[in-house]
């Protein structure tokens, strides 16, 4: 009985320090959960409205989708101690503060995963009345569908290795210092999940540049989103790095990220001013054509002769 009540007052001390929230970090992690939510939004609707995913590299999709899956299995295990205060009675609004980094990385991983699916329903297909010869060869059917199937596959796997390695945890006893630390092969497998994450994430964005630089234009890639997430994922980054339970493989990620998506935004920025450019100039002639053809419309068709 002695031993359950040490136990039992060892794990209150253990969560004590979760029961007094920072409440400047709770607002900039909840600005941050709805500012991440928001950010995704422009590209859903970009794409719904065009009715195509044109423009978007499924090779940048599976690598963002891979990488966030990495990143939300990584901080999921790294937050493990901090997540089970939320049994040992630190009360609901606590335990939504000590989540909101998971609950974060998660809704991140969730809002790409969309933009997969919409990529998957509205894949361009080619109309047979266009002609070849005018035409950017972009990814088929296939290669879609198995950008989405290896998607799928990795989270299995991701998950079935995340819960192996989850039951090597030590049976000792739990110390003052480290009363719900995971084991050392846990741990090792999260930092292996980060660097992973980190890898993929700074390969995600090389085929999208590709893509974006070889197409000239903009396709179904929203500014607005890219606008809001560049400077976004460095925030978010400090913010990570800041909370508990958290090391540097669960933040490194996103500040991999925004520097290349900022060198994306670059682009889509300049060829959409581009375009925009060449749009006026063609309104331009347009008009001036009209303005002559009308000329030449109300001309008379007989003149009055002199003799």
């Amino acid at each position: 009985m002695a031993t359950l009540f040490h136990a039992a007052e060892l794990i209150r001390k253990e969560c004590a320090t979760l029961t007094n929230p920072s409440i400047i970090n709770l607002l900039i992690s909840t600005i941050i959960l709805i500012g991440i939510l928001v950010s995704y939004l422009p590209q859903h609707h970009r794409i719904i409205s065009r009715g195509t995913s044109e423009g978007i590299s499924p090779l940048f999709l599976l690598l963002g989708v891979t990488s966030g899956t990495c990143t939300f299995a990584n901080i999921l295990i790294l937050s493990r101690g901090v997540l089970g205060c939320c049994g040992e009675g630190i009360g609901a609004f606590n335990c939504f503060a000590v989540s909101l980094g998971v609950i974060q990385v998660g809704m991140q991983w969730t809002c790409f995963a969309v933009i997969l699916l919409l990529f998957l329903i509205y894949f361009p297909r080619a109309s047979p009345l266009e002609a070849p010869a005018t035409t950017t060869p972009g990814p088929s059917s296939r290669t879609a569908l198995t950008v989405t199937l290896v998607s799928i596959v990795h989270l299995f796997v991701i998950a079935a290795a995340t819960f192996y390695f989850s039951l090597l945890t030590p049976s000792t006893p739990h110390t003052p210092e480290s009363p719900t630390a995971p084991s050392p092969q846990l741990v090792a497998w999260a930092n292996f999940l980060g660097i992973q994450s980190t890898i993929l994430a700074s390969l995600q964005y090389i085929p999208q540049l590709y893509t974006t630089w070889k197409l000239k234009h903009v396709g179904s890639l929203s500014i607005p989103m890219m606008c809001i997430q560049t400077p976004g994922s460095f925030v978010w980054a400090i913010s990570l790095a800041s909370r508990e339970g958290t090391r540097w493989s669960s933040w490194v990620t996103y500040v991999v990220t925004g520097c290349l998506q900022g060198g994306l935004l670059v682009m889509c920025i300049m060829w959409e001013m581009k375009s925009q450019k060449e749009g006026k100039k063609a309104n331009g002639e347009a008009r001036a054509n009209g303005s002559t053809e009308g000329e030449e419309e109300r001309r008379p068709l007989l003149t009055n002769e002199t003799s």
